[in-house]
């Protein structure tokens, strides 16, 4: 058998691991210290252990915060503008795709004209629907 990083999965080195997501690090960086599995090792624990899956979901929306929060930090203490802005604009992305309804763009749609549909019988909503085709 190989020799390689431990992959044993326990309830200690699954918490240990949203701990660290928690506190901002990411799990590529997390899989690269020495004592912790392979990515693809934490990916195959996810989807087997339910206790991993529903605290590491929890740490990803901590971690959304954190950038979130870490942002403001950035803009108050980077010297260098353009560093600056790259270091923001790289956390808001993260926060946006891993907590979107929190920190994802707001989209809003707008309705214009007067067809209430909810005084159509369901034969005009469906020859409605047939003409929108």
């Amino acid at each position: 058998m190989a020799a390689g990083r431990p992959s044993d999965y326990s309830t200690e080195k699954a918490d240990l691991i949203c701990e660290l997501i928690a506190e901002g690090k990411t799990l590529v960086h997390i899989c690269a210290l020495e004592e912790f599995p392979h990515y693809s090792t934490v990916c195959r624990w996810l989807d087997a252990h339910e206790y991993f899956r529903d605290k590491y979901a929890h740490a990803r929306r901590v971690q959304a915060d954190f950038f979130a929060d870490e942002t403001i930090v950035i803009a108050d203490t980077e010297p260098d503008p353009q560093v600056a802005r790259i270091r923001i604009d790289a956390r808001k992305w993260h926060a946006s795709k891993t907590a979107p309804k929190k920190y994802g763009d707001r989209i809003f749609q707008e309705h214009s004209g007067s067809l209430n549909v909810t005084a159509l019988t369901d034969e005009e909503l469906i020859a409605l629907a047939e003409s929108a085709d």
